[in-house]
Order: structure tokens, then sequence, then C-alpha cells
């Protein structure tokens, strides 16, 4: 396998660039998430890309034909540093696709610790912020949120977490 880059995807393109893209001979790589969102007045668990608008892109020949993706219909792009499409490290790869489960998820957390500020992704609690208060066995994690005034302390699956960027 040659090296991996990283494509950007038109708007609301994601399916129409990988496909084309493999068709072509290129192989995709889009990490996913799952999140809940109020749809109708119900929750419903949803699947989204980790990285939104972008698409890790490898191709088996040593002489890859990386021209071709710029004019890939849905792709955008190849994100480039320079003249040259970036490279995106072999080992990045490797973790994300260790960190993915059988649907291509992510379920490991990079930064989730005692004391990490996170994001309630899903369930009844969605788009809460709280802060980690300790991490549980069986993939569980200890929450203070801020309910109604009260900080309550509720336990969670670590896949319905996800770290809060610093600008939250």
């Amino acid at each position: 396998m040659s090296a991996w880059m990283l494509g950007q995807m038109r708007p609301n393109a994601d399916a129409i660039a990988k496909r084309n893209l493999e068709r072509q001979g290129f192989e995709t790589f889009q990490p996913l998430e799952r999140v809940t969102v109020v749809q109708r007045g119900r929750f419903v668990t949803k699947m989204r890309s980790f990285f939104p608008g972008y698409v890790f892109v490898s191709h088996p020949a040593e002489n890859a034909p990386w021209s071709l993706v710029n004019s890939t219909y849905g792709v955008a792009r190849l994100v480039k540093f320079g003249e040259r499409p970036a490279r995106v490290p072999l080992d990045l790869i490797n973790e994300l696709r260790v960190a993915c489960d059988q649907d291509g998820a992510v379920t490991v957390k990079p930064g989730l610790a005692a004391g990490a500020t996170v994001e309630i992704q899903s369930g009844a609690f969605a788009s809460f912020i709280g802060k980690v208060e300790r991490l549980a066995p069986k993939d569980r994690a200890l929450v203070l949120i801020d309910f109604m005034g009260t900080q309550s302390r509720v336990t969670l699956s670590v896949g319905h977490l996800r770290v809060a960027s610093k600008h939250s």
C-alpha cells in the first residue's frame, strides 16, 4: 500500500466521493462517530464523520495517480502543504483503524481521563457538558453534569462522550 493522503470533499458529497474514488482503484477510510439527535421529538442515534468533510485516500500502486483525485466527482481537492499533497502518517491511520469498531465508529476517546471536560453525544443527556470524575470498568465513565442547577453524577458509556475542545 502506498502513502495515505487526505482528501477534502464537497459539501454533502461523502458517499459520492468515496464511491467514485473506489471505482478508480483508490482505498478510502473515513472514521465515523455515533451521535444522538432529536428528530420529530425523539432521540435518534446516527453515524457521522469523525472528521467532517474529509476522507483518507490511498492507492495500491507505487506510482499512484494522485492527479485523478482532484478531478473525481464529489472531491474538492487533495489537502496540500505547498505544492505537494500532504502525506498522512501510517501510524495515525493504524491508530484510527484500531480505535474503530466493526461499524467504523471511533470508540476509543483520546484525552478521556479523570478531570477531562466532555460533551455527551448520545442518550437523554445529549449536548450536556460535564467533567469526568473517574473512568469505570466496562468502558464506562462517571461524569458530573450541571442539571437544573444541581451537580448530578451520571454513569455513561465512553462511546457517548467526546472530549470537549478547549474553546467550548
